[in-house]
């Protein structure tokens, strides 16, 4: 009966949309006496075209040989963040820097076609000339805006966005998408409160006065701005991460504080996190998926004043996917990890596809770096309602 209802359920999805959900009864064997020996077992699998995440820290050396697996094996396609140290901030910096992941990639993923796709870093002193040229020979995908002192290594960051216009003309023209860390860093303005003044103060103005550049907010965490893309949403968009649907502020401080639930944008209200859900869940073109997964040593979280980041990748697609089944939305989660971006990109979506299968399992917990230093997963040694079929 249940197999029949679940059916019944997905029975409006039209024919020709790629989304597939099946429920298959697996068979339960018999004994030499020909009585059933175990309970009967309903499983959910899921396939869909082979998701991208539109926003990725993989860093350099022997932190990215150790996190690039997790990303890859998942993800077909991948926007880099280019806040490394010294940032990338030219053509022939990020050409080398895709040429140090390509070349750390491992075979099995290699072969598929795993395609990391750059950005530019803003600064104060980047010059039009410069990122157009770098979009038209094919290294740059997007220019990444960091408001200086926002988060991890953002001090060269954009102090003087309204000096920038001249850049944005440029890219408004070209059609290549700003990607924006949506957070003003005033002292003054409470931390909970800073992407709603961002999106207030910046990103409405900016809106105004370039409403042909593609704006992505990326990992949006509140309601002001699940509300303003919707408003604006001919060539705006959100990115929304795993972790943000999972937590919210209050989950930091269980049980002492949490260094592993610090992250930047810092995770909000719970009315917020019940936004986001309903919008991922909605289907809507203007969300996507973008983890933001951010690898930092156990050392450097732990610490008197750890760093702000949230290790996802090794659990990404399979938290969507809970997600997903949670809200009684299983066939909207291939347009909003599939489908959206590469539109919202001017990109064809991926013709291989993924399956995800409903059982079980412990997420990962610490993934190991050469030098003997680790990095906690986020929900480390949790049970997770899905995971992905390799």
């Amino acid at each position: 009966m249940a197999a029949a209802v679940s059916k019944q359920r997905y029975a409006g999805i039209p024919s020709n949309y790629i989304f597939i959900l099946y429920i298959r009864a697996i068979k339960r064997p018999k004994n030499q006496f020909g009585i059933l020996a175990e309970a009967s077992t309903v499983l959910m699998e899921i396939t869909i075209k082979r998701p991208d995440d539109w926003h990725v820290h993989l860093r350099d050396g022997i932190m990215l040989a150790a996190v690039l697996p997790h990303t890859a094996r998942q993800f077909a396609r991948a926007v880099i963040m280019p806040n490394l140290t010294p940032p990338i901030t030219t053509a022939d910096m990020a050409a080398d820097y895709r040429w140090r992941i390509l070349q750390i990639l491992p075979d099995e993923v290699a072969e598929r076609g795993f395609q990391p796709l750059m950005t530019c870093y803003l600064t104060d002193e980047t010059k039009p000339a410069d990122v157009e040229q770098g979009y038209l020979d094919g290294v740059f995908t997007a220019v990444k805006l960091y408001p200086a002192n926002a988060t991890t290594n953002s001090a060269l960051g954009v102090t003087d966005i309204a000096g920038r216009a001249m850049v944005f003309e440029i890219m408004q023209e070209l059609g290549m998408p700003l990607l924006m860390h949506g957070e003003v860093t005033d002292p003054d303005i409470d931390i909970f409160d800073r992407e709603a003044v961002f999106i207030e103060r910046v990103l409405a103005p900016l809106r105004l006065d370039f409403p042909d550049l593609k704006i992505v907010l990326e990992h949006a965490t509140t309601k002001d701005a699940i509300d303003f893309v919707r408003s604006n949403r001919e060539n705006t968009a959100a990115t929304i991460t795993a972790h943000h649907l999972f937590i919210n502020r209050t989950d930091i401080f269980e049980g002492g504080i949490n260094p592993h639930r610090y992250c930047l944008p810092i995770a909000k209200r719970e009315n917020h996190r019940q936004a986001l859900r309903q919008a991922v869940a909605s289907g809507d073109a203007c969300f996507f998926l973008g983890t933001d997964t951010a690898p930092h040593t156990m050392g450097t979280k732990e610490t008197a004043c750890g760093c702000a980041g949230i290790f996802t990748a090794p659990v990404a697609l399979e938290l969507y996917a809970q997600v997903f089944d949670e809200e009684g939305a299983l066939d909207k989660m291939e347009a909003f990890t599939s489908l959206n971006g590469p539109a919202f990109y001017g990109l064809e979506p991926n013709e291989t596809t993924v399956t995800l299968i409903k059982e079980s399992w412990t997420a990962p917990d610490r993934i190991g770096i050469d030098d003997g230093q680790s990095v906690l997963s986020f929900m480390a040694g949790e049970s997770l309602d899905w995971q992905l079929k390799e």
